[in-house]
């Protein structure tokens, strides 16, 4: 192993703040695809860089733990944890298997297919709204809008308090970013005040049933059994946050692809179909919003010709995996045609795999046929500004300029 991988800061927010570091993610996956990251401040961790390998631990839930250490790459104290662990993402079965067996009919298939035309009603207004200005910030006037509306929506959380609860995750998630959060204090307050709206809602739900998500938490059994009241407070910032900030930013990160590869741009521009074929899984794929998840190691194992020990710490790099050299023909090109595309920006199976997988991607089916079909001429404006964080590849600011068609 040369020194410079020796030395290299996977745990450090500003090795992201110019972007994926795909250049050092390409040698890890050559010549250390298990690489062990020493940290300053933890136990350490191994960086898990392959499709192949990435997509083991992601399918092995018993081998491979959400709950023991968490999911967020830093080590938390016990006390910690067992808030992490009323969260169905931070869950192992059999709890996790019984909370999404609560929540699955909220994403049932026929009910994502019958939001399509209201999603697209949305998108129509999202468009009306920008398409006189010629110029926008199409991270916070276009990328955020629509999850947002569509995941207060399911929640059944009244138009009045949106712009709150966007305020509230963009400081949940921006952890690492001086432009959202500044102390760890502040982000417990945003914690604390998403906790306490929840209550609220769950409260009126009791008492108020109505043909949203909280209601079905509140209201559901399985096997007899309810959602205790804490654990559907958390499971509402859990949903607040994943379905909110994680297709925002791939949005935003589609949109600056476009721009970036005119060409491809091009291409959809002339036929929009590639939407609902291979253009929006090329978009997940580039974007990969989410850059890593931790797993904690149950029992002594084997990845990647490594000896894993009960106990270690495993992080799964997806922004890694999907640019790996063994899946993806040539993976640093954007290519709205590509097929196959076996991407794992969901999580690539298992029992974690996203519940919102299907929304999120009519979601960005729909806004940018909208897009494509009301403007043209889309040119980058100003300067792009980056998420400054390990764990979510966002982006702040994205100034962009266009015609009506």
């Amino acid at each position: 192993m040369t020194s410079t991988l020796a030395e290299t800061r996977l745990w450090d927010p500003d090795l992201y703040a110019g972007g994926i570091p795909h250049e050092l993610f390409a040698r890890l996956r050559v010549e250390d695809p298990v690489h062990w990251q020493d940290e300053p401040d933890g136990s350490g961790f191994w960086a898990v860089m392959r499709h192949a390998d990435v997509r083991e631990v992601n399918r092995d839930a018993e081998t491979y733990s959400s709950a023991r250490g968490g999911y967020l790459l830093e080590d938390h104290p016990e006390e910690h944890l067992e808030m992490f662990r009323m969260q169905m993402i931070g869950m192992d079965a059999p709890e996790h298997t019984r909370n999404r067996r609560m929540i699955n009919r909220g994403f049932a298939p026929r009910r994502i297919d019958a939001m399509d035309s209201h999603l697209r009603d949305l998108a129509r207004g999202i468009v009306d709204s920008i398409a006189d200005k010629g110029e926008v910030d199409f991270v916070s006037e276009v990328a955020a809008e629509l999850p947002l509306l569509v995941i207060c929506e399911l929640m059944g959380v009244p138009v009045e308090d949106r712009a709150r609860i966007f305020e509230l995750t963009n400081s949940l998630i921006g952890f690492d970013d001086p432009d959202f959060q500044t102390t760890p204090e502040a982000g417990q307050e945003a914690m604390a005040e998403m906790y306490l709206y929840a209550h609220g809602l769950v409260a009126d739900r009791r008492d108020n049933p109505r043909d949203d998500i909280v209601s079905t938490l509140v209201h559901k059994e399985v096997d007899g059994e309810r959602l205790s009241e804490a654990e559907i407070d958390v499971f509402f910032l859990l949903l607040a946050v994943a379905g909110n900030e994680t297709t925002r930013n791939a949005t935003a990160q589609g949109m600056h692809a476009l721009l970036t590869y005119p060409d491809q741009l091009a291409v959809l521009e002339a036929d929009r179909s590639l939407l609902a074929s291979t253009a929006t899984e090329e978009i997940l794929r580039w974007a990969t919003p989410v850059i890593q998840f931790r797993r904690t190691v149950t029992r002594d194992t084997e990845l990647g010709g490594k000896h894993i020990a009960a106990g270690d710490k495993v992080v799964m790099y997806y922004s890694s995996a999907n640019r790996d050299e063994a899946v993806f023909e040539d993976p640093h090109r954007f290519d709205v045609r590509r097929s196959p595309n076996d991407h794992l920006a969901f999580g690539g199976g298992g029992p974690h795999y996203c519940l919102g997988a299907n929304l999120a991607r009519m979601e960005l089916r729909i806004l940018f046929d909208e897009l494509l079909a009301r403007l043209t001429n889309f040119e980058l404006a100003g300067e792009v500004r980056l998420l400054r964080s390990n764990f979510i590849n966002g982006i702040k600011e994205l100034p962009v300029s266009f015609s009506v068609r």
